[in-house]
C-alpha cells in the first residue's frame, strides 16, 4: 500500500476550511502545555475534547485510528519501560515478578505518559489529514513568512516520502532475485533490514541533493520576490481558531490544578 499525504477529510467541515497555518499553530497551542504535567487526568481530558472537535474537522474516527495506529507500539514501549525500570514505585502493589514490582504508582505513571503520547500526537494527525501540503507550504510562505526555500522543500519532501516505500519493495525484490535472503536466520534478518535501510538512505541522499541543485536552479535561493499561484488568507475565524485552542489548553491545566491531579514535570 503507498502512502498517502493527501487530505482525507470533508472539505466543507467549518475547521477543515481554515488557514493550513492556523490549523498548524491551534494543534501546537493546543499539545504544549500538555506536556507541563505527569497526571492522567489532563492528557485524558484533552482526548476527550479533541475527539468532539473531530466532527467539526470533518475526520472520521477510522481515519484518525489508522493513521494513529504507529503510536500503539510507542504506547507499548513506554508502559514496558515505565513497569521495568521506573525509579518511583509508590502506591499499593499489584504484582511482585521477581525484582520487578509492578505498582498503582508505576501504573498511574505509565497510563499518564501514553496517554500524553496520544492527545499532543492527536491534533497534528488531524492537520496533515485536513491539509493539502501544497496549501500548507504555501501558507507557510504567505503568512507564517517562512523561507520559501524552507517551506518548498518540506514540500517536496513531504511528497518524496510515499517513493520510500515502494522502493524498500523494489530493493527487497531485487536482493531476493540475486539469493540474498534471510530466511529464518534472526541475526540475518537484521543484518539484511540494516543493509537495506542504508541503500535506502544513500537513494534517499542522493534524490535530495539533485532537488536542492534543480531548486537553487530555479531561484529560490535569490533575494527577489514571488509570485505565488494560490493565496492564502489569514482571516478572524483562524485568529479566533488559536485563541480558543490557547484557552481549551489552559483550563484543561486549570481544571487539572483545582481538583489536585497537576504533577508538574520540573
Amino acid at each position: 500500500m503507498t502512502l498517502s499525504f493527501a487530505p482525507v477529510a470533508d472539505p466543507s467541515a467549518p475547521l477543515a476550511r481554515r488557514n493550513p497555518v492556523a490549523k498548524a499553530g491551534a494543534a501546537l497551542l493546543f499539545s504544549l502545555p500538555l506536556i507541563a504535567t505527569m497526571d492522567p487526568f489532563t492528557p485524558a481530558v484533552a482526548l476527550a475534547v479533541e475527539m468532539l472537535v473531530l466532527p467539526f474537522f470533518g475526520v472520521r474516527l477510522g481515519v484518525v485510528a489508522r493513521r494513529a495506529a504507529p503510536l500503539l507500539l510507542a504506547a507499548v514501549g513506554v508502559l514496558i519501560t515505565m513497569v521495568l525500570f521506573a525509579a518511583d514505585r509508590g502506591g499499593e502493589l499489584l504484582v511482585s515478578l521477581g525484582p520487578v514490582d509492578v505498582t498503582t504508582g508505576v501504573l498511574s505513571t505509565a497510563g499518564a505518559l501514553v496517554l500524553r503520547i496520544f492527545a499532543v500526537a492527536l491534533p497534528g494527525i488531524v492537520v496533515f489529514a485536513t491539509t493539502d501540503p501544497t496549501d500548507l507550504a504555501d501558507a507557510l510562505v504567505q503568512n507564517a513568512k517562512a523561507p520559501a526555500r524552507f517551506a518548498i522543500g518540506a514540500l517536496a519532501a513531504f511528497r518524496l516520502v510515499p517513493l520510500l516505500g515502494d522502493e524498500w519493495r523494489s530493493l527487497s525484490l531485487a536482493r531476493r532475485a540475486r539469493g540474498v535472503d534471510a530466511g529464518r536466520n534472526p541475526m540475518a534478518t537484521v543484518r539484511l533490514f540494516a543493509s537495506t535501510a542504508f541503500a535506502l538512505l544513500v537513494g534517499a541522499l542522493r534524490r535530495g541533493v539533485r532537488l536542492a541543485v534543480a531548486m537553487d536552479a530555479r531561484g529560490f535561493d535569490a533575494g527577489t520576490p514571488r509570485t505565488y499561484a494560490r493565496r492564502q488568507y489569514f482571516t478572524p475565524a483562524d485568529t479566533a481558531l488559536l485563541i480558543l485552542s490557547l484557552l481549551a489548553a489552559l483550563l484543561i491545566l486549570a481544571a487539572s490544578m483545582a481538583l489536585g491531579f497537576f504533577r508538574p514535570v520540573v
